[in-house]
């Protein structure tokens, strides 16, 4: 994924910020709306896009435009630096790969030490029990 070409393809619009904040909130633009067209993307490689295209499925609209919003700040420009950084975070947790897990089977010496333990245990079980008659 090159950032900086993903960067200089969003689309950006200031929208008027619901909640508190009196007259303030009412004259300013200060909520900030991305849009990100992740099919069209020349940031992304093709199995870049396919993937995230699988993964965040629920999110896109059905022309495949990712939409974020940010109104957490009274300013738009900040609100603009936290979308972007969201953007790149949710692109970066869906392209990871994990690792495939390797199968293993325990050493000889740790199957020996967890049957001995087994073995100490049973006994001080049995040790407790009353005598037969």
């Amino acid at each position: 994924m090159n950032t900086a070409v993903v960067i200089s393809e969003l689309k950006f619009k200031g929208v008027r910020s619901s909640g508190a904040g009196g007259q303030h909130v009412n004259k300013v633009s200060s909520k900030v709306e991305l849009s990100f067209d992740l099919l069209a993307s020349a940031g992304l490689t093709d199995d870049e896009k396919l993937r995230l295209n699988q993964k965040l499925s629920s999110r896109l609209t059905k022309s495949g435009i990712l939409l974020l919003q940010c109104g957490d700040s009274r300013s738009q420009h900040r609100n603009k630096e936290l979308v972007i950084k969201r953007l790149l975070e949710i692109l970066k947790a869906n392209l990871y790969i994990p690792k495939k897990r390797k199968t293993t089977k325990p050493s000889k010496a740790a199957i020996k030490k967890r049957l001995e333990s087994k073995q100490r245990h049973a006994l001080k079980k049995a040790s407790r029990r009353k005598p037969p008659l």
